[in-house]
């Protein structure tokens, strides 16, 4: 019974709090509306996250290690591993701009899917070609204007809690931008909200900032080695198990970067 009330507190503070950040993040919004970057409606959407769950008696988040020193000054592709619906609260608590890259189908939500485009993340049709294009053109305008993109490589939440396999779409991209990869080790979320389940649950979660990976002089055909080593990475962070990498197409590496990130995402 407890449980079940502080479920349905989380649920209307979400809402109010919806409502309370619509109007502001729509004046961000039209005011910025010619930043590429997009830097200042985002901050408005993490504080957002970062507020309602504060106010939840459920969660308790923390991030631990240090930001990388540089980040405000240049620009890095975000990956982490994906656990629950939970997992971009948690991100929130990241300290440094980013923006996200999120699947169509948030955006059609009728609760937060227009603060998901006031806020200034990127939006994916996955599967769709010309979509993917689109992203990959708007992430390298993002990081070349000194703002980070955020990914989840896996693709997809896990439904168990083990680490899936990595798609190659976000390295291909920080190959192709020169950015470096700042892996994410994400531990907790799952017992938010696991997925498959509409409900709240009480949790301690927890993201840890590992160490950066440069990707300066990589090509494109190093692009499996490198998910596989970013993935190995918050693989060990997190002490879980992973499972098999299934092998890429034999051209992968040398396919155009639409048709990669198409793979990829």
């Amino acid at each position: 019974m407890t449980n079940a009330i502080l479920g349905a507190y989380s649920y209307a503070e979400f809402g109010l709090c919806c409502l309370a950040f619509t109007p502001v993040m729509g004046v961000a919004k039209l005011l910025h509306r010619s930043d590429p970057t997009q830097r200042v409606p985002g901050r408005w959407m993490r504080r957002l996250g970062r507020l309602t769950t504060n106010l939840s008696p459920l969660w308790k988040f923390s991030v631990v290690g240090e930001r990388p020193a540089d980040i405000d000054r240049r620009a890095y592709v975000v990956v982490s591993n994906h656990e629950s619906t939970a997992d971009p609260f948690l991100l929130s608590f990241l300290p440094w701009d980013m923006r996200w890259v999120g699947k169509e189908e948030l955006y059609k939500n009728p609760v937060v899917g227009h603060l998901f485009r006031w806020g200034g993340d990127i939006q994916l049709r996955r599967g769709d070609r010309a979509s993917v294009i689109d992203m990959m053109r708007e992430c390298r305008v993002t990081l070349a204007g000194g703002v980070s993109v955020m990914l989840f490589p896996e693709g997809t939440r896990s439904p168990d809690g083990r680490l899936l396999p990595f798609k190659p779409g976000a390295f291909d991209l920080a190959i192709a931008a020169g950015a470096p990869i700042l892996p994410i080790a994400i531990s907790g979320t799952r017992d938010c909200r696991p997925k498959g389940s509409n409900w709240f649950g009480k949790a301690r979660a927890s993201a840890t900032i590992l160490e950066p990976i440069e990707t300066t002089g990589l090509t494109a055909a190093d692009v499996p080695a490198l998910a596989e080593r970013v993935r190995g990475r918050i693989s060990e962070a997190l002490g879980k198990s992973i499972e098999p990498r299934p092998a890429l197409p034999p051209r992968a590496a040398q396919v155009d970067p639409g048709e990669m990130m198409t793979i990829g995402l």
